[in-house]
């Protein structure tokens, strides 16, 4: 594609039609999960500041796993939304047996991790003896639910893309809920149980997550929906699995250079004392709670994106793209006003120091500005060009934006310079912001627009 063509016009209507039933309980399931980590923060900060943040340290062992698994499920949600667009369910199956196997395999070797060196995982991210000890405990109960996680997201991946959004926001949700009740029951002591605090958290997720796989295997057994092809788990096609791979891997060093990154980030932050650790914590859980209508747009791109290209629509698909690239410019300005609104809100409403409370004031303003950015990348990255199979481009942008720029200058600001919290905290938000005229040049190539299926 050359972008030279007259652009086809699309129906409007239907388009946002088809928008909002994905994207809605996408973002619901987005914003279901990342209210667990807000429910863990704000519960575990009526009890002490150490135990808020020291989940927060160790949450983001899980979130390093989640950037494999994040990896492996979007080349499946690239590869089976144009399949399913094509009607072709049995090579979609055969995706299913694919990203179980290896979902598998990563979730196998983080549980091991947590439960044979949970203070070494710690020690990554803070020197501090108390915390790491309060971490170390979380990880050895948590770590049986990082067990599951990769099992139930291949599921719910595989939900998303075939029509059934809606069933797998469900099963997130009430698996949420129930985290956070349990939450409360464990972590403060109700209804007779012990007051376990941190480990209460650790074991409200573990519990939520078997739930969670119960649920989807049940809903999986209707007629409608994809099961994975138990008997050609081993006999995946060789084409099929090239084409997973030549997908996976350029998904894989992006998830893990935004992972690693982000991780850095809260490793430096962490370093810089515990009032800026506990401010890092609570900005980062306001950060995921506010950015998931931009992941639920941004999922809902790829799936309609792919369905058009797979279905052999280019010039459609291409339509549609651009639509969906405009819009994320208008969610990026309205989540920058939501920061700016709740911000008083958040600050006066966790226990935290003076000191932790005036840079939590100072770290929701910078990322304000980063959530345009935020919003943009993810919708026209994440979304648009992974949905038409150009991947190669997010790694790119993220080795020179964040590991290039963003993190050097952090490292510098922290350790060499010795900056304020404030001034490495907004070092943390540049590589988003400042990639922004660069992504919006790769779009305009039009090189996503290709139909991958055979």
């Amino acid at each position: 594609m050359n972008g030279k063509k007259q652009e086809v016009q699309i129906n409007r209507r239907e388009f946002y039609k088809s928008l909002t039933r994905l994207a809605l309980p996408i973002a619901l399931q987005s914003l279901m999960l990342a209210s667990v980590a807000a429910g863990d923060a704000l519960m575990l900060g009526k009890v002490a500041q150490d135990e808020m943040t020291a989940v927060s340290l160790a949450t983001q062992i899980q979130f390093v796993q989640n950037m494999f698994l994040g990896a492996v499920t979007a080349a499946g949600s690239i590869l089976g939304a144009q399949y399913w667009g094509k009607g072709d369910r049995h090579t979609l199956e055969d995706v299913f047996n694919m990203m179980l196997g290896i979902c598998g395999i990563v979730s196998v070797l983080f549980f091991l991790a947590c439960e044979l060196i949970p203070g070494l995982l710690m020690h990554i991210f803070t020197h501090d003896a108390a915390l790491i000890a309060i971490g170390s405990s979380y990880l050895r109960i948590a770590g049986w639910s990082y067990l599951l996680t990769g099992i139930s997201q291949c599921y719910l991946t595989i939900m998303k893309i075939s029509d059934h959004a809606a069933p797998g926001a469900l099963i997130s949700s009430c698996a949420v809920i129930l985290n956070i009740c349990l939450n409360a029951v464990f972590i403060f002591g109700l209804l007779g149980a012990p007051q376990m605090q941190a480990r209460g958290a650790a074991l409200a997720t573990t519990i939520s997550r078997v739930i969670e796989l119960a649920l989807c295997i049940i809903v999986s057994l209707q007629a409608s929906c994809i099961r994975p092809a138990c008997y050609r788990f081993f006999t995946q096609p060789k084409e099929l699995q090239t084409d997973f791979t030549r997908q996976c891997l350029p998904l894989m060093g992006g998830m893990l250079c935004w992972g690693v990154g982000f991780t850095s980030y809260t490793a430096i932050m962490g370093h810089m004392g515990a009032d800026a650790a506990a401010a890092n914590s609570v900005a980062a859980v306001v950060r995921d709670l506010i950015c998931c209508m931009c992941n639920g747009i941004g999922s809902a791109a790829g799936i309609m994106v792919g369905n058009q290209l797979g279905a052999g629509r280019l010039e459609e698909g291409k339509a549609y793209g651009t639509e969906l690239k405009n819009l994320s410019f208008v969610i990026g300005f309205l989540s920058t006003a939501i920061v700016l609104a709740v911000t008083p809100l958040i600050v006066q409403m966790i226990v935290l120091t003076d000191q932790a409370r005036e840079y939590l004031t100072g770290m929701m303003v910078i990322m304000s500005f980063y959530m345009i950015g935020r919003c943009v990348n993810t919708v026209t990255i994440n979304g648009v060009l992974d949905g038409g199979g150009d991947t190669l481009f997010d790694l790119y942008s993220l080795i020179v934006c964040m590991w290039i720029i963003a993190i050097p200058l952090a490292l510098t600001g922290a350790f060499v310079l010795h900056w304020t919290p404030l001034a490495v905290y907004a070092c943390t938000c540049l590589d988003e912001v400042g990639k922004i005229p660069w992504v919006m040049g790769r779009f305009r190539k039009y090189k996503w627009v290709q139909d991958l299926t055979r």
